[in-house]
């Protein structure tokens, strides 16, 4: 059967693969320490108890009929409020668009400015840029960040590719890596970016930066936010941002997620998004216009869910230090933000007790996999080289118990290996 380019050359998620065979383990009755997904189970980290009262009161109130297409004004109203009061970001009800997550207003904004064969930027590893580029048939500008710049994309790295180029896709905090942007690095981009734009002709399109900081909020001990807008002003002509309540209100499934940025582009997002239908649900919108007005209860939220979080991350870091000091093919990067730890386990060449030998990074997944019981999502998965011994470990359904049975698992399953 023929179908469209699209369908038939579109790359399946390594994700969903992965985690249909873990589903399949478990079904099977084996005990699997799953950190591979970048979601909250809910018995360990609900939704704010102020959210979900207020979800359950607007559906009562039959709040159930279509949203306004670009979001209620209520919502968007309280977005604006929300992100000049937290980060000092100053954007009007028609520079804000609401959708049902990011994952919409992403597709929306690469719809907007990208045209096929357009330049589009990116580093890996990192979410899905390289779906959305496939998607708008742009020409991939793929930048592979090192392990030395805790694999995040650098200004040097960046430069031999702007010309000409239609949209760079950044994300701090980094999914998979958990790391960030530090001020002076995000500065350079910045001005390499106004740079670029300067150079060109009134009527040449410019260069736009996607901002991706769902995880902004969930930044540990001295590790500081920031975002191109607040460092150079004048990037606010060429930045759209995208946010949501999903990971910093453990809300993955709650689905309201915010982009905002210049109205004109704003604008042309959401005609895109009114012939998807991808909106955020009406109840969820009423509560969280609601929720995002109640400071101290998100202060509160926040100050609770963001201890747990980092107890674990640097719990299981710690763990892999130990493993690493003890000898043993590991390593990880200290954590900086998010849910996720980025670790190391090279064992590529090595020959397990059988005396087979783990010829490349996916027979070395299997290996954790099936003798550690450890599932973590291998940064190949997030357009890295296919010998990256690198991945991300998500701790948002880890249980404080599990991390010493993991470790010690996994000690023993690196041991049989020569």
């Amino acid at each position: 059967m023929k179908l469209s380019h699209l369908s038939e050359t579109l790359i399946g998620s390594e994700i969903v693969k992965l985690g249909g065979e873990i589903r399949e383990k478990i079904r099977q009755g084996e005990r699997i320490y799953n950190f591979t997904v970048g979601d909250f189970d809910p018995s360990i980290f609900p939704i704010p108890k102020e959210l979900e009262d207020a979800i359950v009161e607007a559906y009562r109130k039959h709040f159930t009929n279509y949203p306004a297409a670009e979001g209620n004004l209520d919502l968007r109203e309280a977005i604006s409020s929300f992100t000049k009061e937290t980060e000092g970001l100053d954007y009007g009800v028609s520079e804000v668009l609401v959708a049902s997550g990011g994952r919409p207003l992403i597709y929306s904004l690469f719809r907007a400015i990208c045209d096929k064969g357009d330049k589009i930027v990116y580093a890996v590893p990192s979410w899905n840029n390289n779906h959305y580029t496939h998607f708008v048939e742009g020409q991939h500008v793929v930048v592979e960040a090192k392990a030395e710049n805790n694999f995040m994309p650098s200004a040097d790295d960046i430069r031999p590719y702007v010309k000409e180029a239609s949209l760079i896709a950044l994300c701090s905090p980094q999914n998979p890596t958990g790391t960030t942007f530090k001020k002076k690095d995000l500065e350079a981009i910045c001005d390499l970016v106004i740079e670029e734009n300067k150079r060109r002709g009134d009527g040449e399109k410019k260069l736009y930066v996607m901002y991706d900081q769902m995880y902004w909020h969930l930044t540990y001990g001295k590790i500081e936010h920031y975002n191109p807008v607040s460092l150079r002003p004048e990037m606010r002509e060429y930045t759209i941002f995208i946010d949501a309540v999903s990971k910093v209100f453990a809300a993955t499934g709650v689905r309201v997620g915010w982009s905002f940025g210049p109205a004109t582009i704003i604008k042309k997002m959401n005609a895109i998004l009114s012939h998807l239908g991808a909106w955020a649900p009406m109840a969820e919108q009423k509560a969280t216009a609601q929720f995002l007005a109640q400071r101290d209860a998100i202060k509160s939220y926040l100050g609770n869910f963001k201890s747990e979080i980092e107890e674990r991350l640097r719990s299981i870091y710690d763990g892999f230090m130990q493993l690493k000091k003890e000898g043993l093919p590991v390593d990880a990067i200290a954590p900086e933000a998010a849910i996720y730890l980025t670790i190391k386990i090279d064992l590529a060449g090595k020959t397990t007790a059988e005396g087979n030998t783990l010829k490349d990074q996916s027979e070395v997944t299997a290996y954790i996999l099936n003798e550690a019981k450890l599932a973590v999502v291998p940064f190949y998965a997030f357009g890295a080289s296919k010998d990256s011994a690198w991945y991300r470990l998500s701790v948002g359904t880890c249980k404080k118990e599990q991390i010493s049975e993991m470790i010690g698992k996994l000690r023993e399953a690196l041991s049989k290996l020569k």
